[in-house]
This record gives structure tokens, C-alpha cells and sequence, in this order.
């Protein structure tokens, strides 16, 4: 297989755990990948808890790729800036807020904001738009607009229900793709998972 390790490991967004990933991570299994679930406590423990799991699990089992849904992108990304030395190949997000959510903004601005994002709200804010140079960051993106966050943000433009696809796109992204998927959605579209093979072999999405 072209496009560097088998290896994947997988991150779920925020208030999800692990098991919401079993699906795409069998789906790029029968593509011919090895993935692995790297489940973290997204709202008691926060990204930089997270980054130091995730950091480790790299460690401990050679060169892979990275998926991340939403925050778990986020939180991948970070991981990379701040270990730029871990052996990383290329990295799919899912839908995640390069450039900040705009729902989460609009739900800061209510009372007992912090317990619905907990120790994540400020990476969902500011966003994480920076990887260490060389590596390849590819965006899969949604635009069907089902999804608790329309009912906070005013979105201008296409999204996915919690993310617009204008959030979704940063300086430096290797690709950038739109798919006919929900934010949640994302983790069960045939399509982001094909487009997400696409990108780890190739380092860009299937036209």
C-alpha cells in the first residue's frame, strides 16, 4: 500500500467516547488499514490531557496516520505543534474547527457555558490552525445542516449543523474536501471514508 503506515489511530470529538468511531474504523480496515481507537475524557480532561495520551500511545507503536472528528482534530493537530519529532504520516480531519466554532461561541455567551465544554472550550474557540511543516493535513467536510448547533450559531454559507464549511478551512491544508453529511454523520458516510483512504494513500482527496 502506497502513502506510508497502515497504522491509524482514530480521535472521537467532544461528549462522544470511542465506540462512536467502531464504525469508520472498520471501514478503513476492510481499505487495508490498521486502525486504533484513542479514547480520552474530552470534557473532564481537556486537550492537553488528551495530547499527552495521544502522544503516547504514538510512542509506543511506531509510524501512523491520524483521523480526527471534530475536537479530536483539534486535538490532534495540537499533539503534532507541540512533538513535531513523533513519526506521523498524513492526518484526515473530520469536520473540525480549524479556525474556530461559531457555536461554541454563541453557547459561551450562556449562562454555565463551561458544562458544555468543560476543559475544551478554548481550544474550540481560538481553533488550531498550525501543524509542523512537512506534514500533510487534509479536511473532510460536511454541509448537511442537521444539528444542535444551528439552533445557537448564525451560520453564513454551508454546514454540517455544528460546523461551517467555511470553519473547516485553514492556510496550509494539503486538500480540502465537502461531502453530502451532518456533523455526526460524518463518522457513518461512506464517502468520508473512501475520501479519507483517498487522502492517506494519495495525500489528496478522489475527485
Amino acid at each position: 500500500m502506497s502513502g506510508g503506515p497502515r497504522r491509524v489511530v482514530l480521535l472521537h470529538g467532544i461528549w462522544m467516547v470511542g465506540l462512536t468511531l467502531r464504525r469508520f474504523a472498520r471501514r478503513l480496515e476492510a481499505e487495508g488499514y490498521a486502525p486504533e481507537i484513542f479514547g480520552y475524557p474530552s470534557i473532564t480532561g481537556g486537550p492537553d490531557a488528551a495530547v499527552e495520551g495521544l502522544l503516547a500511545q504514538l510512542r509506543r507503536g511506531g509510524p501512523a496516520h491520524l483521523v480526527g472528528h471534530s475536537l479530536g482534530g483539534l486535538v490532534a493537530l495540537q499533539a503534532l505543534a507541540q512533538a513535531p519529532d513523533v513519526a506521523v504520516g498524513r492526518v484526515v480531519c473530520l469536520g473540525s474547527p480549524l479556525c474556530g466554532s461559531g457555536a461554541a461561541a454563541a453557547l459561551s455567551r450562556l449562562p454555565m457555558s463551561r458544562l458544555y465544554f468543560g476543559r475544551s472550550a478554548d481550544i474550540l474557540l481560538a481553533g488550531c490552525a498550525r501543524w509542523p511543516p512537512g506534514v500533510e493535513v487534509g479536511m473532510v467536510a460536511g454541509r448537511v445542516p442537521r444539528g444542535l448547533g444551528a439552533l445557537f450559531a448564525r451560520f453564513e454559507g454551508a454546514h454540517d449543523g455544528t460546523v461551517a464549511v467555511d470553519e473547516t478551512r485553514a492556510p496550509g491544508l494539503a486538500d480540502h474536501v465537502v461531502v453530502e453529511a451532518s456533523h455526526s454523520g460524518l463518522l457513518f458516510s461512506s464517502a468520508a471514508v473512501r475520501q479519507t483512504a483517498a487522502f492517506l494513500r494519495e495525500g489528496r482527496f478522489a475527485r
